[in-house]
């Protein structure tokens, strides 16, 4: 660019070219993330091109301070360059779905506002200008033409609702010269919750690095004499272990690419060994190799045969699918909006529309899997992907990106200087003319779900909105008609040392629970030896699961912990899960007798026996379900061919494994003992119902059918929880089956909080010290519930089958 001078610069000087560039990023430069990756790359861009440019940026220290607040994460070690200025220590803290290192030490905002002072800047550029505390106190105290860099995607609204707001961004967000986004999708957040007008100019690649790679395993290969040649398909995934970017979902996919016979190799990098095995259910064929550096980064890149990248949300560009497109690799990745601006815009960017790679329902592990297998067995698809990637990955060259900034300083440089009280504090805006108003612009076109994905996800709304409603509705039960006063007297009622005696009988009940358990165990798995101090963590940790999540995670989650103490926990989680079933039939047996008594005691049905046989019947029928499903699937159906013969056949499989925990009731001994543990489970928390009934002092005719009237309700609707703990259904369970009893609104309302915070206590009491003992984190065990359930690919299509799966040159 050219020597220019219009504005006034520094001390009443004319600016020239080239410029001194203050660049400002929240994120440690410590630890992985696309953001501080960005801004340090501009940098040296800017640098090359002949600018005067400096980094401020957080840096941690490898120290224990460090770890402790990084929730155990190491941070990486580096030399910094003389154009850094540290700013601090930084602390990871929850956001968007991902763990933000971000600097909130007074120290760090003192440092970069001393050179904010008297770096005598020509343009302050900061990143992520929503980010506390550096960006902020950046965008408030700068001296120099602002411009500012967006880089999230989001789409929630009470968040953004709370920055633009309550914390001030919006006000901020005026002193800005010139706004750019990223990716569209970035640039849809900021227009959505902050107004404003944006230049969209994506994250840069370094294209050097990535052909040199290239050219480098080429060579190798030709040195070898394999021309590239691999009898394997190698995936490579490249990130953190963050829920967000959706590494279980992969390892959910890869087991199942694996067991359908096709020959593959996963390589993590980013995630170490210990985090993959926390999510993972069969690590065969995986290879965690743990954060790498530059040089190795790169070198997997161009080795593999593709990157996969399946991020659930929150990605607003995704700048490791240009780093692939850099080393010639193709990619698969989640169909968000993000990723797919960059996959589009590749596609747009080659020639011929070919795009430079394939984009996937986000979340959904058995499209994933079969698009692996289709892409195995063509070679020649492969190849054409990997050629559109490299011409792909000329549009985001650094050369070029950097050369777009520079025309946003130079309009930022030369745009008028608003001056006054108004344009300090944010009242006034820098830009000219004053920038659009936030508005609600249409959102980024989502992923088209799966009619199965959609169903699922009708549900589960259905649920939440209908566990909300009845939560609303016994709120204003308690607030209109029964008066707070009367419900903390009631709950003030309360004898302590009885609410002490139901906590006691609730434990001894997890106890027995678990006892039982491991008899079962012992007769489905009768060539293992199961501990019983296993069967009783995994049940402590399951009641901690289904006590926090409102979802039935707390049976998966309890198999998971058993399967993974037994060895290979593929082999054995099915039949672990066969012995929950065992379990079932039990508790389904004890809700008939609940049942049995509840009903007999109400005296409006005492003359209906038929509604009597009908609750005995049901468990009934339940059993011999399960019992005979693998005969209601004919064996012809799943040998015709197609998908629903696919599905057929899993069924069959799945179901024939799972009822092998069955085996139980052929073993009289343990059944019995099974039996007898699991009664006297269910009557000791009919003891402890009924134990809360005196310590509240109510009066009925019969108090121990009402408290299994109670127990009955509460088991009955945790069947479908739209809450944690079905807080809210719960309570209105008890004052339904209580006011039958002649209870009132108030006593039974107070009741059933007792009785949750008892149940909710116990679970709390007896998990987390399970949870700790177990080494696993609640976030590990959640994703793994989650993610528990196996796969299975459907039969390939014949003309999948039949491609020739040419070796790669």
């Amino acid at each position: 660019m050219a020597r220019w001078g219009r504005a006034p610069g520094r001390r009443g000087q004319r600016y020239d070219w080239p410029v001194r560039v203050a660049v400002i990023s929240p994120y440690s430069l410590n630890y992985a993330g696309g953001v501080g990756q960005h801004a340090e790359a501009l940098v040296r861009a800017l640098r090359a091109r002949g600018h005067d440019a400096l980094l401020m940026v957080p840096v941690d220290p490898d120290d224990r301070w460090a770890r402790l607040l990084h929730r155990g994460a190491r941070p990486l070690a580096r030399e910094l360059p003389e154009w850094v200025v540290p700013l601090g220590r930084t602390v990871a803290l929850p956001a968007n779905g991902a763990l933000s290192n971000l600097c909130l030490t007074a120290n760090g905002v003192a440092r970069l506002s001393w050179w904010l002072r008297h770096g005598e800047f020509d343009v302050v550029h900061v990143h992520e200008p929503n980010a506390p505390a550096v960006s902020w106190f950046a965008v408030e105290h700068a001296r120099a033409p602002l411009v500012a860099t967006f880089h999230a995607y989001s789409t929630s609204r009470s968040a953004n609702w709370f920055a633009a707001n309550v914390a001030g961004c919006r006000r901020l967000y005026r002193k800005i010269t010139r706004r750019i986004a990223v990716s569209e999708a970035a640039a849809w957040t900021a227009r959505r919750f902050y107004g404003g007008r944006y230049e969209l100019i994506p994250n840069g690649v370094d294209l050097a690095a990535g052909r040199a790679a290239r050219a480098s395993v080429t060579a190798e290969c030709a040195a070898d004499g394999s021309s590239g040649g691999r009898g394997h398909l190698e995936v490579l995934f490249l990130g953190r272990a963050d829920e967000r970017k959706g590494l279980p979902v992969l390892l959910r996919a890869f087991e199942a690419l694996r067991r359908a016979g096709v020959a593959a190799r996963l390589v993590v990098a980013g995630p170490d060994r210990e985090e993959v095995e926390a999510l993972s259910i069969d690590d065969d064929g995986i290879v965690a190799l743990g954060r790498v550096d530059e040089r190795t980064k790169w070198r997997l890149l161009a080795s593999a045969d593709l990157l996969v990248a399946p991020a659930l949300g929150g990605e607003s560009f995704g700048m490791v699918l240009t780093e692939a497109f850099a080393a010639g690799t193709p990619v698969v990745a989640s169909d968000i909006p993000g990723y797919r601006d960059v996959v589009t815009g590749g596609a747009r960017a080659g020639d011929a529309g070919a795009p430079p790679g394939i984009l996937v329902p986000p979340g959904d592990a058995l499209a994933l899997a079969a698009t692996l297998r289709e892409l195995a067995h063509d070679r020649q698809r492969l190849a054409a992907l990997a050629s559109s990637a490299e011409r792909a990955a000329e549009r985001y060259d650094w050369q070029r990106v950097a050369q777009e900034v520079e025309s946003v300083y130079e309009q930022a440089i030369a745009a008028p200087r608003t001056s006054g009280l108004r344009a300090r504090v944010g009242l006034a805006a820098a830009e000219t003319p004053p920038p659009p108003r936030p508005c609600a612009v249409p959102e980024p076109a989502p992923a088209t779900p799966l009619d199965g994905q959609r169903t699922r996800r009708a549900l589960r709304r259905a649920a939440t909105a209908l566990g909300a409603a009845v939560g609303v509705a016994l709120a204003w039960l308690a607030v209109e008609r029964l008066g707070l006063d009367s419900i903390a007297a009631a709950l003030i009622k309360a004898a302590p040392l009885w609410v002490a005696a139901a906590f006691a009988l609730m434990a001894a009940s997890l106890l027995l629970r678990a006892e039982a358990w491991h008899s079962i165990l012992r007769s489905a798995l009768a060539t293992v030896r199961v501990r019983r101090r296993d069967a009783a963590r995994a049940t402590m940790i399951g009641v901690l699961m289904s006590a926090t999540l409102p979802a039935r995670l707390g049976e998966p989650s309890r198999a998971l912990v058993v399967a993974r103490r037994l060895g290979r926990v593929r082999d054995h989680l099915p039949i672990v899960l066969g012995t929950l079933i065992s379990q079932t039939v039990l508790n389904l047996a004890a809700l008939a007798a609940l049942a049995v008594v509840t009903l007999s005691s109400l005296d409006g049905l005492r003359t209906r026996p038929a509604a009597l046989v009908g609750v005995v019947a049901v468990p009934l029928a339940l059993v011999v379900l399960i019992a005979a499903f693998p005969w209601l699937v004919p064996r012809d159906v799943a040998a015709n061919g197609g998908r629903i013969a696919a599905l057929a056949a899993l069924a069959r499989e799945l179901v024939g494994r799972v009822r092998s925990g069955l085996r139980v009731f052929r073993r009289p001994r343990l059944a019995l003992w099974a039996s007898i543990c699991q009664t006297g489970a269910w009557a000791l928390q009919l003891a402890a119902c009924y134990v809360l009934l005196s310590s509240l002092g109510i009066h009925v005719e019969e108090p121990l059918a009402a408290a299994a009237a109670v127990l009955f309700a509460v088991n009955v609707t945790a069947v479908l929880p739209a809450t944690p703990s079905n807080i809210g259904v719960f309570q209105a369970a008890c004052v339904a089956v209580l006011s039958a009893y002649g209870v009132g609104r108030a006593d039974a309302l107070a009741y059933g909080i007792i009785l949750q915070a008892v149940e909710i206590g116990t679970a709390f009491a007896l998990g987390l010290p399970a949870l700790v003992r177990e080494g696993m984190t609640w976030r590990e065990l959640r994703v793994r519930a989650l993610h528990a359930a196996p796969i299975e690919l459907p039969p390939a299509p014949i003309a999948v089958r039949e491609r020739p799966a040419r070796a790669e040159s």
